[in-house]
């Protein structure tokens, strides 16, 4: 149940906000379930390439982008 605490709002200003109530509750009932477990293939981190960081210092940004 929707209920309206403040102001008097439109009939289409309902329907508006009806709508994007319902399509997020659409989205998320075809969303994935919290807590699965992806593969190491499907992980973004995989594709990073694992870098070197420079030790601290004050002259360290300039090694930041040289060649591993």
């Amino acid at each position: 149940m929707i209920k309206v605490v403040r102001g008097n709002p439109t009939p289409e200003e309902l329907a508006a906000a009806l709508a994007v109530v319902q399509a997020r509750a659409a989205a998320r009932a075809t969303a994935a379930p919290e807590g699965t477990v992806r593969s190491a293939w499907a992980d973004p981190a995989r594709l990073v390439p694992a870098r070197r960081v420079p030790p601290p210092g004050a002259r360290a940004w300039r090694t930041t982008y040289w060649p591993a």
